[in-house]
């Protein structure tokens, strides 16, 4: 039997049915390409039969060239009583230009009589004549056999002779669908074997992932002898979604042994896995296995000094394999070991200054305790390492700051901040107005700033985020801040504390714009020379 393994991408058509998931023909481009360049077998592109924009795609799609994959269109068997040559979505699916096609057809007997109410033997023409007309046309055909397991648990005559029939007409792959998502891997791997001794055709599965078992009845499948493992990046598409191909692609090729994409491939997987994320919309859990930002990140001090040691201590695989990173974070749990690790991340050479470290860490502990958490707020942190270490020179002060609010009947709120700081020995009183009270003392405090550093017109916040800490205390609670700033190269986090939100905002901003400027050159407007500072950002 084959080592090879095909992955079947239906991010573009399945993926697309998840809550909150709407994508562009544009988007959809992208993704393709960015799957192609992944090493995926067959890219599903959608239903040309359904709407006008997966019309579009596939009509693009065909100017295209793609390297590694198949676009394929999806549809279903013939309507009941009707010829396929006569069925309008099988002939879309012609018309599509693509060289493969996947229709699905019922393989439950329930599914027969309730939801497309025809007969048994109804049904296994609908298939073989479907099958047997696109294999007329030249396409390469996978069946999709839906409720294929929940049909053979009911009725595993009747659901073996609908796959049998894809398979007289042609079929080029028989794909086991668990579409409700309800089997045990146990009972995966059983009928796959069984399904084995009665079809020669190759066998693909398609999971869905409603008991959190997508992946693994995916595995479980391919080691009892399937060949192709149809999923989703991300695992994205309807209810809880699909099998995660995300997981599925590196347990296959590096667990398993298993031919899957080249090396090179895989170590693009993160990066793939975040791009289509953020072409989605969609946030993207921290703790996703291998992908995720925490896969790797360890945050408990005796973790941390074994991983110094052995980084196996505490990690399965070496994350560069799959495009990821190490990563330690530094919070109310770290020992000094974290803190060592930080800064050589940040090429900060701290050495051994024992009595520095234990400070520092005593610092974190003692803010994290106040509400701070630096793990998304690498800037911050790197701001109070350096400072701890090294010391930093204040690039400006606050002296002063006002906000007015003003909310008339007929008008919208205005807001308007006025600030006062002394910038290298210079004390500048400014004003801004804003689209609410951060936007409007940001403004402000820029405004202050740009006669000394130009370069600050092109930073900008990205991101702006607040939790409240203390829920219990209602509209009186401390919050916490987390904004994302961003230039034309980089992209960095910082945060703030506060039981006033407008002061929590304050701290964050500030740090923004310290961790930016100080990487930067100043005007100085005595003279109006250029004026050298140390640079953070280009370490």
């Amino acid at each position: 039997m084959s080592n090879s393994v095909k992955i079947f991408d239906t991010t573009l058509r399945d993926g697309t049915q998840g809550e909150g998931i709407s994508l562009s023909v544009e988007d959809k481009i992208k993704i393709a390409r960015k799957l192609d360049e992944l090493g995926v077998h067959y890219i599903e592109g959608g239903w040309p039969g359904s709407n006008s924009k997966d019309i579009e795609f596939f009509e693009r799609a065909k100017q295209m060239t793609f390297r590694n994959a198949k676009i394929t269109a999806f549809g279903s068997t013939r309507r009941k009583d009707s010829k396929a040559e006569e069925d309008i979505n099988l002939n879309r699916l012609i018309e599509s230009g693509v060289s493969a096609a996947t229709i699905f057809g019922k393989s439950w007997d329930f599914h027969v009589h309730t939801a497309i109410q025809t007969t048994l033997e109804e049904n296994l023409a609908m298939i073989f004549d479907s099958v047997k007309y696109l294999k007329s046309k030249g396409l390469e055909v996978v069946y999709d056999a839906e409720h294929f397991f929940d049909g053979y648990k009911n009725n595993a005559a009747y659901a073996l002779q609908t796959i049998q029939k894809a398979q007289e007409a042609g079929a080029d792959w028989i794909t086991l669908c668990d579409t409700n998502g309800g089997s045990l891997p146990g009972e995966i791997t059983s009928i796959v074997s069984e399904i084995q001794n009665h079809i020669s055709t190759p066998i693909g599965i398609h999971a869905h992932n409603d008991c959190e078992l997508g992946v693994a009845n995916s595995l479980a499948a391919v080691t009892a002898g399937a060949r192709m493992v149809q999923g989703t990046i991300n695992g994205y598409g309807e209810r809880c979604g699909n099998a995660n191909l995300c997981s599925i692609i590196p347990n296959l090729q590096i667990k398993l042994n298993f031919d899957v994409v080249s090396s090179d491939q895989l170590k693009s997987l993160t990066l793939v896995s975040r791009y289509i994320s953020e072409i989605a919309n969609m946030n993207m859990p921290v703790n996703q296995p291998y992908v995720g930002n925490a896969a790797f990140a360890h945050k408990g001090g005796i973790h941390v000094s074994a991983i110094l040691k052995d980084a196996s201590t505490y990690e399965h695989i070496v994350p560069e394999l799959v495009g990821n990173k190490q990563r330690v974070l530094v919070s109310e749990l770290a020992g000094q070991s974290n803190v060592l690790v930080k800064a050589q991340e940040m090429n900060l050479d701290f050495g051994k200054e024992t009595q520095k470290t234990k400070a520092i860490i005593e610092k974190i502990k003692d803010l994290e305790h106040q509400g701070y958490q630096f793990e998304g707020a690498d800037a911050s942190l790197e701001l109070l390492l350096r400072d701890a270490f090294e010391g930093l020179e204040e690039i400006f002060t606050l002296e002063s700051f006002k906000m007015l609010v003003e909310k008339s009947a007929n008008h919208a709120v205005v807001s308007e901040a006025i600030v006062k700081v002394k910038v290298h020995g210079h004390t500048v009183y400014t004003a801004a107005e804003g689209n609410g009270p951060v936007n409007a003392l940001d403004n402000a405090l820029r405004k202050a700033l740009v006669q000394y550093y130009p370069d600050i017109q092109q930073i900008h916040l990205s991101d702006y985020k607040v939790r409240v800490l203390d829920e219990k205390d209602a509209t009186a609670a401390k919050v916490r801040v987390l904004m994302e700033s961003t230039d034309s190269n980089s992209t960095w986090n910082t945060l703030g504390v506060s039981n006033n939100i407008i002061e929590a905002s304050w701290f964050a901003l500030v740090d923004s714009l310290r961790y930016a400027l100080i990487s930067r050159k100043r005007i100085d407007p005595a003279n109006n020379e250029n004026v050298e500072r140390f640079g953070l950002m280009n370490h």
